[in-house]
């Protein structure tokens, strides 16, 4: 590291990742700093899920190492680790027979925090992600996707964590809902500075949420650049993604 460098808050360092005789990373190597929101892109399969659950030990690298603020993540309590980093998934996984206070204030109640607090903390959450004070008491099936969404947010930041994972987080949302989530999201990463990183395989999600980008395919990674840069790369895949991009935008079917 260069003298004044700052620590990468996550660090893959020539990682792989094998399972069932398939290898889905290779020579993995990615510093994210305090902070920005990565984004991980890629098609289904090119190793962007894995790569994530990678960081809170979902997953155990085959071979190499990842950092997380400076200490290798293989180390120390990973039940500890997983509390520490926020996480956001798709289907957001809300336990559905809690209502929206103890889904939101589990990690804070397991961490010991006082009842007044957990109860203040959600309050101060729900508001963060736009619901109403009421919603604390509803249960996950009185909510709309995108309510539930929101919920899955408040839930990942309860406990107010520097990291968060987001794992195609308004993929399954309908187009409304989902822009208005992303501009959303914008506005709370303005205020809160979190280290993010977010997969998804839609080029306009990166672009639009994105500090850097990273492209992934086939388990490798491909280039990692500010999204500013990314539409004039002359990398040939990342023509073909701004292709693509430039055909739905007019209508058309983008090369496959």
């Amino acid at each position: 590291m260069q003298p004044g460098a700052t620590i990468p808050v996550i660090e893959f360092r020539e990682v792989s990742y094998r399972v069932a005789g398939t290898q889905v990373l290779s020579g993995f190597n990615l510093q994210i700093q305090s902070g920005e929101t990565l984004v991980l892109l890629g098609r289904s399969g090119s190793g962007k899920t894995t790569a994530l659950k990678l960081v809170n030990r979902l997953l155990t690298p085959t071979s190499g190492e990842i950092r997380v603020k400076g200490v290798t993540n293989g180390e120390g309590d990973v039940i500890r680790l997983r509390r520490s980093i926020g996480y956001v998934i798709q289907d957001v996984g809300l336990f559905p027979h809690f209502t929206v206070e103890r889904n939101i204030g589990l990690v804070p109640k397991i961490e010991g925090w006082p009842e007044d607090r957990v109860r203040a903390r959600t309050k101060e959450l729900l508001q963060t992600v736009g619901l109403a004070a009421d919603t604390a008491s509803r249960y996950p099936h009185q909510l709309s996707g995108g309510q539930r969404q929101r919920v899955g947010v408040a839930r990942a930041l309860a406990a107010d964590p520097e990291i968060l994972l987001m794992d195609e987080p308004f993929g399954a949302l309908d187009p409304l809902t989902r822009d208005e989530l992303q501009r959303e999201f914008l506005l709370l990463q303005q205020r809160l500075h979190k280290t993010v990183v977010f997969v998804t395989h839609d080029l306009r999600e990166a672009l639009l949420l994105g500090t850097r980008i990273a492209l992934m395919e086939a388990g490798q990674l491909v280039t990692v650049l500010p999204k500013e840069e990314f539409p004039r790369s002359r990398n040939p895949l990342v023509a073909r993604y701004m292709d693509a991009f430039s055909g739905e935008l007019n209508g058309k079917r983008g090369p496959a």
